[in-house]
């Protein structure tokens, strides 16, 4: 598929939207920036909530695909995550549908499959076809969202890739990260392959980078051209060091969705 030129990216105020904001154009995308909240250095971002269907159908005219980070990126309750990431993806898939828009970028998340055991010693990869096993109603969300795209594609020809993201940042903050940790700049090469890729209809991939303690199968990223250059180790050392390494009898260590299964971060707003 030729490289998108325009690209509506959602979230883009969030943290990975902003990362993303740095570095897809140098791919040569042209980047439209929609946020809830403004876009601090870009006063040419659209402000508008995903419940905003006009806004939503606006935004999305004449892009030709979508990077959709937008949403709620922790746990909250039921009627927020269900206004903010279950109603609001279908209001941008809509758009997407009414505008002809012919490809998505789904942020998908580990946490869709959070309660998955995480490998130990020789275990295999956890593969891309591994059971939903969302660990909080923000992965529930998620696998919502890889279910819409799989019937967008189904029912309408509109494109996706999911990609379980694992923990996008500049540095791993964690042991368990270590394992699931995706580099901005592998963050950027998968979204470029995904934008790009010819027939991916629906397609689920892991999002991370080459980590030498990976748990999860890259196969069907790679397939989309992906190249991950970036591997977790160089902060292995210090981490464990700091925060010793992970312990198979803790409950918070046990699973792929680590503390969010136990104790998850709440949404603050």
């Amino acid at each position: 598929m030729p490289a998108p030129r325009t690209v509506l990216l959602t979230g883009a105020a969030g943290g990975l939207g902003t990362l993303m904001r740095g570095l897809l154009p140098r791919y040569g995308y042209e980047l439209r920036l929609l946020d809830v909240l403004p876009v601090e250095g870009e006063p040419d971002a659209i402000t508008a909530d995903l419940a905003d269907r006009a806004a939503l159908r606006e935004a999305v005219r004449g892009v030709d695909a979508i990077i959709h980070l937008a949403g709620i990126s922790l746990e909250a309750s039921f009627d927020k995550i269900l206004k903010a990431n279950i109603e609001g993806t279908y209001n941008l898939y809509e758009a997407a549908r009414e505008e002809g828009v012919p490809r998505v970028v789904f942020a998908s998340s580990n946490h869709a499959v959070g309660f998955t055991p995480r490998p130990q010693g020789d275990d295999p990869l956890i593969p891309i076809d591994t059971p939903r096993r969302p660990d909080t109603f923000y992965g529930l969300s998620k696998s919502f969202g890889e279910d819409l795209a799989q019937f967008y594609w189904d029912k309408h020809g509109l494109e996706t890739v999911s990609v379980r993201i694992g923990s996008c940042f500049a540095e791993p903050t964690s042991v368990r990260m270590l394992s699931v940790w995706m580099s901005p700049e592998d963050g950027a090469r998968l979204f470029h392959a995904a934008l790009t890729a010819d027939g991916v209809g629906h397609t689920v991939v892991h999002g991370s980078s080459a980590n030498t303690r990976l748990w999860w199968d890259l196969s069907t990223a790679r397939a989309l051209g992906y190249e991950p250059r970036d591997d977790s180790e160089p902060y292995a050392e210090k981490l464990i060091a700091e925060q010793g390494d992970l312990d198979p009898d803790n409950p918070d260590h046990a699973h792929l969705g680590g503390h969010f299964t136990t104790h998850p971060p709440i949404w603050p707003y």
